[in-house]
C-alpha cells in the first residue's frame, strides 16, 4: 500500500497563486492543510496582485499567525503561471505541491504523495484522483483512463485528447506533487493562456515518467467565479496545443533519469 515506510520529515514547500477575486478560498484551502497527516509542510501564498484581500483572509482564519504560512506579492497581476513561478523562487523544500486558491487537498494528500516519489526515485511527480467538489459540499469521482502504479514516460502525452469535442487532460493537472528539481529543468509552469498547468504537465511526462495513486488527492471545486467558466475571446487554443507537442517532441530526445535529487 502507498505509504508503507514512508518518511514524515520529508519536507513539502505547497504553492498557491491567488488573486482578490479568489482570497475568499484561502481559509478552506488553510484548513485542509491544517487536516494533513503529513507534518512537514509550508505554505507559500503568493498573491497575484495587491495582496490586501489574500492578507485579510489569512488573517481571519488564524493561517497568518502559523509560521507555516508565508504570503508574498509582486503587486501586479501576472497571472497564475507567473505567481506560481514566483513562489516556486521562494520554495527551498525537494518537493511543490501545487493547490489552487479555490481548491482542497484531501488528509492523506501530501503523506501519500510523497510516499510515492520516496518508493519511485525514478519519477518525477506523483499525482492521485481529483474529486468535484459542488456548492452543496458533494464530492464527484471520476474515472481515470489510466491504471494506477507507475506513469511510464510519454503516457500522459499520448493519453490526452485534444479534440475539441473531446478534449481531455488524463489526470488532473492542477493537484501534482512535483520534484522541485524537475520544476527547475522544465522552466515551472508555462507561459499558456488557461493551460499553464498542462503544459508543465505534459513536458514533465516527455521527460520523465511519474506515479498515479489510485485515491482522491484533490478537491477540485465547481463554482461560477471559475477562471475556466469565464468567457473568452482568446483564439490561439490550437496553437498552444501545437506549440506543447512541439516541446515534448525536444524534451522525449533527453536521457531518462535513474534517480531525481
Amino acid at each position: 500500500m502507498w505509504g508503507e515506510g514512508r518518511d514524515l520529515t520529508v519536507r513539502v514547500d505547497v504553492v498557491t497563486a491567488v488573486h482578490a477575486g479568489h482570497a475568499g478560498f484561502l481559509p478552506e484551502a488553510w484548513r485542509s492543510l491544517r487536516r494533513q497527516t503529513h507534518p512537514a509542510w509550508r505554505w507559500l501564498v503568493q498573491a497575484d496582485g495587491p495582496p490586501e484581500e489574500a492578507r485579510a483572509a489569512l488573517a481571519a482564519c488564524g493561517a497568518a499567525a502559523d509560521p507555516r504560512v508565508s504570503l508574498a506579492c509582486h503587486v501586479t497581476a501576472e497571472g497564475p503561471a507567473v505567481a506560481r513561478n514566483i513562489a516556486l523562487a521562494r520554495a527551498t523544500a525537494p518537493l511543490i505541491q501545487n493547490v489552487d486558491a479555490d481548491d482542497e487537498l484531501e488528509p492523506d494528500a501530501l503523506t501519500a504523495l510523497a510516499g510515492a516519489l520516496a518508493a519511485h526515485p525514478s519519477a518525477g511527480y506523483a499525482v492521485g484522483h481529483a474529486r468535484d467538489l459542488t456548492p452543496d459540499g458533494t464530492l464527484h469521482d471520476h474515472p481515470l483512463p489510466l491504471a494506477p502504479g507507475p506513469i511510464p514516460r510519454g503516457a500522459l502525452l499520448a493519453a490526452w485528447r485534444t479534440e475539441p469535442a473531446e478534449y481531455r487532460v488524463p489526470v488532473h493537472p492542477a493537484g501534482v506533487m512535483w520534484r522541485r528539481s524537475l520544476l527547475h529543468l522544465l522552466g515551472g509552469w508555462s507561459a499558456l493562456h488557461g493551460m499553464e498547468d498542462t503544459g508543465l504537465l505534459m513536458a514533465a511526462s516527455a521527460t520523465t515518467e511519474g506515479v498515479l495513486l489510485d485515491i482522491p488527492t484533490l478537491r477540485y471545486r465547481r463554482h461560477p467565479a471559475q477562471i475556466s467558466r469565464q468567457p473568452s475571446e482568446f483564439s490561439g487554443e490550437g496553437h498552444q496545443i501545437a506549440l506543447i507537442h512541439a516541446r515534448a517532441a525536444a524534451l522525449t530526445t533527453l536521457h531518462p533519469r535513474a534517480a531525481w535529487p
